[in-house]
């Protein structure tokens, strides 16, 4: 990796986003090809001269200079944004245009306005989700693809698309327009499978894709950051950012594999995050508004306090889920319900609610629908059925690290049941079948 990546990715959206306000939407790609000069002049300077005291402003200034000289040149030849028209039109030196428009308080406006461009309604969910990524976090193409188990030509074709339907909206989407309750809406749901990308995602060669909660949770701030776009859904949904980061440090061992919920060291949870989680569950109390956000944030609120899994409250967390289900029905959420039934009553009663959940069968290919059937029946005293359902999931396994942590289980089971040396063979033939991750 570049010494500079981290801060290439910041800084670009921010950058891409001021450019545009001055182009103009149409001509996005050439605020990305300013922006693309911009970094790459800094990797010539600072591998020589090193980092600047103020990388960020470093990196402005250079893009604004690159502006000014594409606009002086091509003053005739393209549109531009009406302030930037109006001062070719008039003739007065766009310096002190330029300057406006690239103060430090509109920049952060201008970036939160590409993000609502971004949530065009026009434009299909995966597609939102890509351009954010690609134009606001700075993600590639190829980083994009590994992301989400696509090819990258696919990715290529949904960016090419959403950038189709952004060229003729011409500006940044205005804050101001009718469509901005709509618009915020699929903004938070935009980062809300961003971050669920990065946590539970089924990535190849991670078991947390970290750096897509990191942008996800950077946006979130942002949104609440500004008084418009900072309601009680908003704040809903940074604390259940928060409050599910904050278990990062514990949810991958250091062999890189997954530790599940219940088997977590509460002592590495990240305190901060969880302070920082319940601060905005109180700012997010505030009106009448209760969201899906709401309730998963106050669902991982509750696990946040318990020090141990014995000491959870599962009777607030079932009936949580009871309010999610109102709310916004499905099988997964009914798994997770089962499962919190289950902890509560005991595993029988939680493989009575698993049997009972509707159209069950959207959860076929998702390797944890039957590891939770798995761990129910072994919980029961039931090791046969536990042993089958564990190679069910093994065969759907995603990801390296979900076949690890499936066959550990699996090897356990065995263990109880005094079959491992006769099954050992039968597991070691099993392909590797990584599925299609489910969204959740």
């Amino acid at each position: 990796m570049e010494p500079f990546d981290h801060l290439f990715r910041h800084e670009s959206g921010r950058m891409v986003a001021a450019l545009t306000r001055i182009f103009g939407m149409h001509n996005l790609a050439l605020a990305e090809d300013v922006t693309q000069n911009a970094l790459c002049r800094a990797l010539e300077v600072w591998r020589i001269q090193g980092l600047p005291d103020n990388p960020a402003a470093w990196l402005m200034s250079t893009a604004k200079r690159r502006a000014l000289d594409v606009l002086r040149r091509e003053r005739t030849a393209r549109t531009y944004a009406p302030e930037v028209a109006h001062a070719i039109e008039t003739n007065h030196d766009l310096a002190p245009t330029v300057e406006e428009m690239l103060g430090a308080a509109t920049i952060r406006d201008d970036e939160l306005r590409m993000m609502f461009s971004c949530c065009h309604p026009h434009l299909a969910e995966p597609v939102r989700v890509a351009l954010n990524l690609h134009i606001l976090c700075g993600f590639s193409v190829g980083e994009i693809a590994a992301a989400f188990l696509c090819n990258e030509e696919a990715i290529k074709k949904r960016i090419s698309r959403g950038k189709a339907v952004l060229a003729n909206s011409r500006r940044l989407f205005d804050l101001n327009q009718e469509d901005f309750t709509e618009r915020l809406s699929s903004v938070h749901r935009a980062l809300y499978l961003l971050f669920n990308e990065g946590y539970h995602g089924a990535s190849p060669e991670y078991a947390v894709r970290k750096e897509l909660c990191d942008e996800a949770m950077r946006l979130g701030t942002l949104l609440c950051e500004n008084s418009m776009t900072a309601v009680p859904a908003t704040y809903a949904l940074l604390a259940l950012m928060c409050l599910h980061a904050a278990r990062l440090p514990a949810r991958v061992d250091a062999a890189g594999d997954f530790t599940m919920l219940l088997d977590q060291d509460r002592s590495r949870w990240d305190e901060e995050l969880i302070n920082d989680g319940q601060r905005l569950m109180d700012l997010s109390a505030q009106g009448t508004m209760l969201t899906a956000y709401h309730v998963e944030a106050a669902i991982a609120s509750v696990h946040a306090e318990a020090k141990s899994p014995a000491e959870t409250r599962w009777a607030t967390i079932v009936e949580l889920y009871d309010t999610l289900m109102q709310i916004q029905p499905s099988p997964v959420i009914a798994l997770n319900q089962a499962l919190a039934i289950a902890q509560r009553d005991g595993p029988q009663r939680g493989l009575d609610e698993i049997a009972q959940i509707s159209d069950s069968n959207r959860l076929a290919d998702y390797p944890f629908y039957s590891a939770a059937l798995a761990e129910l029946h072994l919980r029961a005293g039931d090791s046969r059925m536990a042993r089958d359902s564990f190679l069910k999931a093994l065969e759907l396994a995603r990801s390296p690290m979900e076949r690890r942590l499936l066959e550990r289980r699996l090897a356990e089971c065995e263990t109880t049941a005094g079959w491992l040396n006769g099954a050992r063979s039968e597991l070691e033939s099993i392909s590797e079948l990584p599925g299609q991750p489910v969204t959740h």
